[in-house]
């Protein structure tokens, strides 16, 4: 699973990898301790225009489906798993046209071993954000007015897989990555076959898994309220 990551580069620099088009407003800092509920900044192809419009949008990670009853519900759904994804009611409807992709810096996984948690950082090789595969809904909250800017909530998921290589050390779970060259093809919302374009997205994850590095990090990251560019500094 993925429960913790990285994000540390601005929207500025992800314009130019991603190609966007429109930047949202109030995006968030950069964070080394990304939590759920927390908002990051995800890009999405927006089908209200033609040709869609590639925005970099503030969202709140833990999907709430439009059905929802209040966005509570979107602590349970922080990561879909990529094999279920079109069975589920939560996800089958956003996996059709509101795909999304989560940049990252790097995410954290905790190893388990004799009942002892220990905590590593992966992240690139080199300097170069991840790109996860994600999904995301808008959100209505009937408590607040038409003319209310907060009415609308955006929310997203992290798309999971079967930990390959040397990541299934450390846990059995992955999150699904996307190459940039592959970002116009799991963005477009006009896709219809959607369950082609899963299962080549989950067959070429494995080919991103080598120029990854992993290591060992403190404790303190297991805090939500620490965050600093110390939590990802290898153990002295």
């Amino acid at each position: 699973m993925c429960g913790r990551f990285v994000v540390g580069s601005s929207g500025a620099e992800l314009v130019g990898v991603l190609r966007v088009d429109v930047i949202g407003d109030d995006l968030p800092a950069t964070s080394y301790n990304v939590a759920p509920t927390d908002r990051v900044a995800i890009v999405l192809d927006s089908a209200k225009t033609e040709p869609p419009t590639r925005r970099l949008e503030a969202a709140r990670w833990g999907l709430v489906p439009a059905w929802a009853k209040d966005p509570g519900i979107g602590a349970k759904a922080i990561n879909a798993r990529a094999e279920e994804v079109e069975d589920k009611p939560m996800f089958r409807q956003a996996l059709i046209a509101r795909r999304a992709i989560v940049p990252a810096s790097g995410y954290y996984e905790w190893k388990t071993e004799d009942g002892v948690k220990t905590p590593y950082y992966i992240h690139p090789a080199d300097d170069v954000p991840l790109f996860f595969a994600g999904l995301y809904e808008w959100w209505k909250d009937p408590s607040k007015g038409r003319d209310d800017p907060s009415r609308w909530v955006l929310s997203f998921t992290i798309m999971t897989r079967d930990a390959v290589g040397q990541l299934g050390s450390i846990h059995d779970r992955m999150p699904l990555l996307i190459d940039a060259d592959y970002a116009d093809v799991w963005l477009d919302p006009t896709t219809e076959n959607v369950g082609d374009l899963l299962d080549a997205t989950i067959d070429a994850a494995p080919t991103l898994v080598d120029g990854l590095l992993m290591r060992e990090v403190g404790p303190a990251v297991g805090n939500v309220r620490n965050n600093g560019p110390e939590l990802i500094a290898p153990l002295p």
